[in-house]
């Protein structure tokens, strides 16, 4: 299976965090964090948010970017931000991308941004919005790699279950 990466830099929101965390849950996606956090791992939001899922994360922790980078080294990096002029259902990800998010009051930090121009996305929005919510953009951008890879290893069928649809209509 392909190995999808997302990276949480410096998230200040134990909510968003847990529900980050509940999208990699799901979809098999590593998460990785890098640190300074604006809550303690143990915040019971942040467990709430990612309910029972905790045991299916395969999740890193890293000091800081420098840490991040040092330890990724030959990486190809996907920074998500406003300031992107690519669009990021344009962009095509290879296996073990990562996919960088910035905090929610300030995205990533512009030097960063500078460094990878050509690989800083951005989701399309309306003029008047200043950005999406973080756990959005991070299930909007790793759905899009999901799909681009025909979404190896996921459940792609449910099943309706007629007997309690006939008790529902009744």
């Amino acid at each position: 299976m392909p190995t999808l990466n997302l990276v949480l830099v410096e998230p200040e929101i134990p909510q968003n965090t847990g529900n980050i965390a509940r999208t990699c849950a799901a979809t098999g996606a590593r998460l990785h964090i890098v640190k300074p956090m604006g809550f303690a791992i143990d915040d019971r939001k942040l467990k709430r948010a990612g309910l029972d899922y905790w045991h299916l994360l395969d999740l890193t922790y890293y000091d800081d970017l420098d840490d991040f980078f040092e330890k990724n080294k030959g990486g190809k990096f996907f920074l998500f931000s406003t300031k992107g002029r690519n669009i990021h259902s344009d962009a095509e990800f290879p296996d073990n991308c990562f996919l960088l998010f910035g905090k929610e009051t300030k995205g990533l930090p512009e030097h960063i941004l500078m460094k990878y121009p050509e690989s800083t996305l951005r989701i399309p929005m309306i003029d008047e919005a200043r950005s999406l919510n973080l756990s959005n953009s991070v299930a909007i951008a790793a759905y899009e790699v999901l799909r681009q890879w025909g979404y190896p290893e996921l459940q792609n069928q449910g099943e309706l279950h007629r007997h309690r649809w006939s008790e529902v209509l009744s």
